[in-house]
Formats: structure tokens, C-alpha cells, sequence
């Protein structure tokens, strides 16, 4: 079974996060292209305030000036239009060799999908996929829980997942969210009408997402 190592950064300003999961992502593919060991890394955090546009997302899609967004903003180069980070909000980034674990990119994204719906059934929920948009949501009416944006070179991936815990969502109110007209965004605190612990839900998450991908955990210490 292959090992993950999971590194818990806590709360951090988006580009500091970048920083870290480029060097893990670079350095995973110059190893494969000189015949090397790479390592798979899971890296978890929350961010201060921000909003990122994907590389086919559109700028009509943020409503506010930049002036109004009191919250940074920065094109990235992942999949997805634009969304919100901030604190509440577990961000989890997978820096994995797709090749070293057998698994293709759509089956990835469908990897981590399940592991949010898993993980949200801990707490009574049901998370669904809908057909035509990205990222994991509560039906009737739709309300959308977890974001997905990924990016992969060489079957080495980066960025990936959002997921509302005790996320300020007035934020979403100044966005599309991931350029989907109409569709409402939605937190577990809210959905349960109370606080939820981040420090449970990372556990739950990494159990769920080891089991789906048949990796090991071991966490490494932060300085």
C-alpha cells in the first residue's frame, strides 16, 4: 500500500499554500522524468480570505469591484471558474502520482468526490454529484457543499478541494460560484444549525479519502 503524507498547515494566506504545493508538484515531476521516487502529499489548511478565478472562468462572474471584495484575488491555473476561500473552510490539496497509484484523472475526481460524500455521511448528510457541474451538493433545492478544481501535468496533480464547514457565506453572494447561474452554497454548520468542529472533520476526511485511494497515512510534522 502506498504512503501519503499528510501536512497540516492551518490557517494561511492562498499564495504561501501555492508556494508549498508548486515545490511538492515540481518536484514530483522531475523525479518521474529522471526515473526517480516521488511521494504523494495531502496537504490541508484554511485560508485567509480570497477569491480565485480558474483558468476558463470569466470575470463577469465576480460582481463586486475589487475594491468591494475585502478578500484577495488571484488567477490560478486549475480547472473551474471562480470561488471562495476563507476561514471554516477546509481546503485540501492532493499533490499525488496518478501513475504510482494506477488511477486515471476522471477516476481521481470521482475518488475525491466519493471521499466527501463518504465523509458527509458521517455527519447525516447526503452529498450528490449533478450531472453538468462540478463539486459535491445537497438536492432540493440544490446547494452546493464542496467545490472541486484540479490541475494535473504528467499525471502529477495539484490544487483540489473546498469544503464548507463554518464558512462565511455572505462571501458566496459576491461571486457566481463556479460560474453555475442560480445555485445557492451551503456549509455543514448551516445545514446542521451549529458549529462543527474542523479539527473532526480533517480526521473523518483523511480516513475516507485513505480508504477510497488505498493509501497509508502519515503525517509530518510543520514548522
Amino acid at each position: 500500500m502506498d504512503t501519503i503524507n499528510t501536512i497540516d498547515l492551518g490557517l494561511r494566506k492562498y499564495l504561501d499554500v501555492l508556494k508549498t504545493q508548486e515545490e511538492l508538484f515540481h518536484k514530483n515531476i522531475e523525479a518521474k522524468l529522471n526515473g526517480q521516487f516521488t511521494e504523494n502529499y495531502l496537504i490541508l489548511c484554511e485560508h485567509e480570505p480570497v477569491f480565485t478565478l480558474g483558468k476558463s472562468g470569466k470575470r463577469e462572474n465576480i460582481l463586486v469591484s475589487d475594491a468591494e471584495m475585502n478578500a484577495e484575488f488571484y488567477h490560478v491555473n486549475r480547472g473551474g471558474d471562480v470561488t471562495f476561500h476563507g476561514p471554516g473552510q477546509l481546503v485540501v490539496y492532493p499533490i499525488l502520482d496518478l501513475d504510482k497509484l494506477q488511477i486515471g484523472l476522471a477516476q481521481y475526481i470521482f475518488l475525491l468526490e466519493e471521499t466527501i460524500i463518504n465523509s458527509l455521511k458521517e455527519y447525516g448528510l447526503k452529498g450528490e454529484r449533478i450531472e453538468g457541474a462540478a463539486g459535491i451538493w445537497l438536492r432540493t433545492p440544490d446547494r452546493k457543499v464542496c467545490a472541486i478544481g484540479v490541475k494535473a501535468s504528467r499525471n502529477v496533480t495539484m490544487h483540489g478541494i473546498a469544503i464548507n464547514i463554518n464558512t462565511d457565506l455572505s462571501y458566496f453572494n459576491k461571486i457566481v460560484a463556479c460560474g453555475l447561474e442560480g445555485k445557492k452554497t451551503t456549509s455543514l454548520s448551516k445545514e446542521l444549525g451549529k458549529k462543527i468542529w474542523i479539527e473532526d472533520y480533517k480526521k473523518i476526511f483523511i480516513e475516507k479519502f485513505c480508504k477510497v485511494l488505498s493509501v497509508k497515512n502519515q503525517s509530518l510534522a510543520v514548522n
